[in-house]
């Protein structure tokens, strides 16, 4: 049995999200959000180039000698599907591995809001998931896909950089495109993918104004469009996307998303009582108040707009974390550092309520 394999069946034993590898240094594992030593034999130049030698794909052997980095995913018998990212530190190669599981989790699971499920149910538009490096936002989207896939007859079509989650066909026909592998890039993917008769369109991370523009046209044209977005907040999310593109355009891209945006999902991961982590996830749906505020170029309201909008299933980073404490899901000592006005939470949890948004929204 190689190196690697041992490695991989180790930490499925220890249920670790990552496994780390450096040279000279065992191999390090992350296991419910701590890094743990694995007790592995200390990873030397040959036997790191060796490993790295069997997990490379021959697609991205190129890559990785040209540009001294690569993503991709493999998958292992017995072990499962990993999300595998290689460079170099100080001329030397590092691994970070990220275990994909290939059971799909619910939203029930995965303890996700209930308008995820409407928003989901969305006939076109965009729909964006966004959040740090880490804070699961692949896997929120794939449980709104897997909904579509077993609630509905939709063509779907995934292009990713790897592919994370593998879907099974049930109601819907899915079509899962990886960069490097299936295609030479998002936007030589999205240039074509109109032609692929989709339903839904689902891409992996919004990098470019290119790959944004083409979402736009896809979104315009009737289809529905999932994608991901680096942004700390939802109300952010609008300028992050603007920033794209040149200041000439980003009058008709935000009177263009005033119309096709859906709804910004972004989430913050925190540990939860009963073990492992679970979503505090702050939610903008396209109300007509957002549409306006977003048509009037008055960004800076929306964050208030979010906080007055529960009726539509909205909900601030502040108020999820709050209902979560009160229902006993965290600590006050875990959810009061995510919070994005700490003091304010500490208000709410003693009674106080201050009504500053609705004053933002009447200005």
């Amino acid at each position: 049995m190689s190196l690697l394999h041992e490695l991989l069946i180790r930490a499925a034993e220890l249920d670790a999200s990552d496994i780390h590898l450096k040279v000279n240094e065992q191999a390090i594992f992350r296991v419910h959000a701590n890094l743990t030593d694995s007790g592995s034999p200390i990873i030397t130049g040959d036997l790191m180039a060796e490993l790295i030698d069997e997990m490379l794909p021959t697609h991205t052997k190129k890559q990785y000698e040209q540009r001294h980095e690569v993503d991709f995913s493999m998958e292992e018998v017995e072990v499962g599907r990993y999300r595998v990212n290689i460079f170099l530190s100080q001329g030397l190669p590092c691994v970070a591995m990220r275990h994909v599981k290939t059971n799909i989790p619910s939203f029930e699971e995965l303890h996700l809001p209930p308008i995820l499920k409407d928003i989901a149910a969305s006939q076109r538009g965009i729909v964006l998931t966004t959040g740090t490096t880490g804070s699961g936002k692949s896997t929120t989207l794939a449980a709104m896909i897997q909904h579509i896939n077993v609630t509905g007859k939709r063509r779907i079509i995934t292009v990713e950089d790897p592919i994370e989650y593998v879907f099974e066909d049930d109601q819907s026909i899915i079509s899962q495109r990886e960069v490097g592998l299936d295609t030479v890039s998002f936007h030589a993917a999205l240039k074509y993918v109109l032609r692929q008769d989709p339903d839904v369109i689902m891409v992996g991370e919004m990098r470019d104004a290119e790959s944004f523009s083409a979402a736009l046209v896809a979104s315009e044209t009737g289809h529905l469009v999932f994608s991901t977005v680096h942004t700390d907040t939802a109300s952010q999310t609008v300028s992050r996307i603007l920033n794209f593109f040149p200041f000439t355009e980003r009058d008709q891209i935000r009177m263009s998303l005033a119309t096709n945006l859906r709804a910004v999902m972004c989430q913050r991961l925190i540990p939860s009582i009963q073990g492992g982590v679970v979503p505090a996830i702050e939610i903008m749906v396209n109300t007509p108040t957002v549409r306006k505020l977003m048509e009037k170029n008055q960004l800076e309201k929306l964050s208030a707009a979010i906080e007055t909008g529960s009726e539509d299933g909205m909900q601030t980073f502040n108020q999820a974390i709050y209902q979560m404490i009160r229902n006993g899901m965290i600590t006050e000592d875990e959810g009061m550092p995510r919070a994005t006005n700490p003091e304010t939470l500490k208000m709410n949890l003693k009674g106080i309520f201050l009504d500053e948004a609705r004053r933002i929204l009447s200005t």
